[in-house]
């Protein structure tokens, strides 16, 4: 019992962390499960379950602050739900997403640092100018980021908030809401993956269940968050977030994973990423703009 019960605080702060930035649901609950003992496919199946309703209860809460750009779902879910059906089926047979990590690591890592120096350090008054994104672009971002997130147990968020963040075309808030929402039907594809390549005595429906409750508690949080949060600063947010959850495995990728290195790099980010909000809220004074606006 004190067991579920801690799973559901992980649920509950896994699904606060993504509802507000649009990424760390799947990597944060994921990474408990396996260590704790999980297999990689049963772990990245109980995820997905649960977030079947997480990632439902976040949609209509970012819908209803509007937080949703509806012409852009469809385009990402539904190539991102085939993704994630086929790379359930293949984690659940023989593969698995650790070759690919050092290579995704990389790139999210450096596009990380781009977005925390756009939305922080830019001077100009308006740092997003929406535009549309092509279909031809945001179709095969949903495919590749649906297989990896079933693959690895989380990636949806993690490829695809940076990604869109990182053109500039879109509100921050928008960005996260049309992530989250799109993530439920990538999140029941890669489950109905998982339940086909598995069986259902093999689901730990009690883990399940815990994840779920937690986070379909601060779901509406997150979005109210999300809603009201200054873009500056909610960009900036999620820029060190993404430097501190990819730094380990970049680390690793270059040749540079001595602990010592890790704590100096870990410490350098934080501090970064401090100077970063603090140069992110001073612009909002200098603007006359509201941190929380209504």
């Amino acid at each position: 019992m004190r067991s579920l019960i801690v799973l559901g605080i992980v649920g509950f702060f896994a699904q606060l962390v993504d509802g507000s930035l649009g990424m760390a649901y799947g990597v944060t609950s994921t990474t408990l499960l396996l260590a704790v003992g999980l297999t990689p496919a049963i772990a990245s199946a109980s995820v997905h379950i649960a977030e079947v309703g997480t990632t439902a209860a976040s949609g209509l809460s970012h819908w209803k602050f509007g937080n949703i750009d509806w012409g852009k779902v469809g385009w990402m879910a539904v190539p991102g739900a085939i993704g994630a059906f086929v790379g359930a089926v293949f984690l659940a047979g023989v593969l698995s997403a650790e070759a690919a990590a050092p290579i995704m690591a990389s790139f999210l890592f450096l596009l990380g640092a781009y977005i925390l120096v756009r939305f922080a350090f830019n001077t100009a008054s308006r740092i997003v100018t929406e535009k549309p994104i092509s279909r031809k672009f945001l179709s095969p971002l949903g495919l590749f980021a649906g297989f990896m997130d079933a693959l690895g147990g989380g990636g949806w968020g993690p490829i695809s908030t940076p990604t869109l963040l990182s053109s500039g075309r879109m509100e921050p808030r928008k960005v996260v809401g049309t992530v989250d929402a799109s993530e439920f039907l990538v999140a029941l594809s890669a489950s109905v993956g998982f339940l086909i390549a598995l069986s259902f005595a093999e689901v730990p429906w009690g883990i399940v269940g815990a994840l779920l409750a937690g986070g379909l508690i601060a779901a509406p949080i997150a979005a109210w968050i999300v809603r009201h949060l200054n873009a500056r600063v909610l960009g900036t947010a999620v820029g060190g977030f993404i430097l501190l959850t990819n730094a380990n495995t970049f680390l690793g990728a270059v040749g540079l994973d001595s602990n010592g290195v890790r704590i100096a790099v870990y410490a350098i980010i934080l501090m970064v990423w401090i100077t970063a909000l603090y140069y992110a809220i001073s612009a909002l004074k200098s603007e006359k703009k509201p941190f929380l606006e209504a």
